[in-house]
């Protein structure tokens, strides 16, 4: 078999003289030799290949530098929002940081604003507490003035307690008891407490002093008795309790139950409080420059009974300036509720000292001077 190049001398053309050919085998011969019209065909698609290969490759090159801008183009884009998100950030953060800032200056003026206000409120509290303290002082030096002012009192009234009694008070140490003739004229208003009139003595039994009999005969009642031993236990002046609930009901309320309703409670609470008083009137009237108190009613009317009775008394009620002419069957009434309560309230500042019995028969006596107040009998005056 031939192979190789053609000769110049067989009439290829020039261009041809250096292209390879190939040879195929074709049926079953594979010696035969191609046919001249396969081997142009072959030649001129290698030549247009080859004049096609660098306009593609241009254009690729192309094609890349355009997809590069355009990334490069994107790129700038997404850079520039990102700076620009970047940079309002920053701005509200500035802004963040100085109102931060600005609370932070608040805050540190107020903490020394508040600062200087407790340490003034301190001061001040320390100033109010030595004050108080001083005040405190002055009234406990004055409290035990008092205590020991009052200590020497009740040694006196125990004094008089001992030697008086109002089954038979001490004249000498009372001289409103004496007789008008021993006692001398009066002159002017003279005042005292009602407790302190002849039908009300202002003492008590003393310890182990025994009452004298009455030539009358006496039973004590059991009911009454233990309702006052109960008291005596624990000596109160509260109207609930049994005892004084019945000497209320049965005696102090008959026996200031006058006409003159408002006026009769006006005096059964000063007597309960002890601010009653009762003065005799002056058979002289004073200078009208002296006399500053309101005088109500007349001399000749009992402002507690309404009735026209002579009135030789009149009471004045607590620190009131108006004074009330009472008639003596009025004076007898108040007076022995005055005596009354007078012992019960020396017994329940333990100022009596004697046995349950003695006790109890003395508050009998004033229970039977009240009831016979009420039905209108009372002992003349001198």
């Amino acid at each position: 078999m031939w192979s190789g190049p053609p000769q110049p001398d067989q009439g290829l053309p020039p261009s041809l003289a250096a292209v390879p050919v190939s040879w195929k085998s074709s049926g079953p011969c594979q010696g035969h030799r191609e046919s001249p019209g396969a081997l142009v065909e072959t030649s001129a698609g290698e030549e247009a290949q080859g004049q096609e290969g660098p306009a593609a490759a241009q254009l690729d090159v192309l094609r890349l530098r355009s997809s590069s801008m355009e990334i490069r183009e994107k790129g700038s884009e997404f850079l520039k929002e990102e700076l620009h998100r970047a940079q309002k950030e920053l701005k509200l953060k500035d802004e963040e940081c100085e109102r931060l800032s600005k609370v932070r200056e608040q805050l540190e003026q107020e903490l020394e604003e508040l600062t200087a206000s407790l340490f003034e409120e301190a001061h001040k509290m320390v100033r109010e507490a030595n004050m108080k303290q001083a005040a405190s002082e002055k009234q406990l030096k004055e409290a035990r003035g008092k205590i020991d002012m009052l200590q020497a009192e009740v040694t006196a009234l125990k004094t008089l307690v001992i030697t008086s009694t109002p089954a038979s008070p001490n004249r000498e140490l009372h001289p409103q008891l004496l007789s008008p003739t021993k006692a001398g004229p009066r002159k002017g208003h003279s005042r005292h407490k009602s407790t302190s009139s002849t039908l009300c003595p202002a003492v008590c039994p003393a310890a182990g002093h025994t009452l004298t009999p009455d030539r009358e005969g006496k039973e004590v009642d059991t009911i009454l008795f233990t309702e006052f031993q109960t008291w005596r236990e624990s000596p109160t002046l509260d109207k609930t309790c049994p005892f004084l609930e019945r000497v209320y009901r049965e005696d102090v309320g008959p026996c200031l139950d006058f006409t003159m309703q408002e006026l009769s409670g006006l005096v059964r609470a000063a007597v309960e409080d002890n601010t009653l008083t009762i003065e005799p009137v002056a058979s002289q009237t004073l200078p009208a420059v002296k006399v500053a108190e309101v005088e109500c009613g007349s001399t000749n009317t009992c402002a507690l009974s309404g009735l026209t009775r002579t009135c030789r008394h009149r009471i004045r009620l607590g620190d009131s300036k108006s004074h009330y002419y009472i008639s003596p069957s009025s004076r007898a009434r108040i007076t022995a509720v005055c005596n009354f309560f007078t012992y019960i309230r020396y017994i329940q500042q333990g100022l009596v000292r004697q046995d349950a019995e003695p006790m109890f028969w003395e508050i009998m006596r004033l229970r039977k001077e009240m009831s016979l107040a009420k039905l209108g009998f009372f002992p003349q005056e001198a």
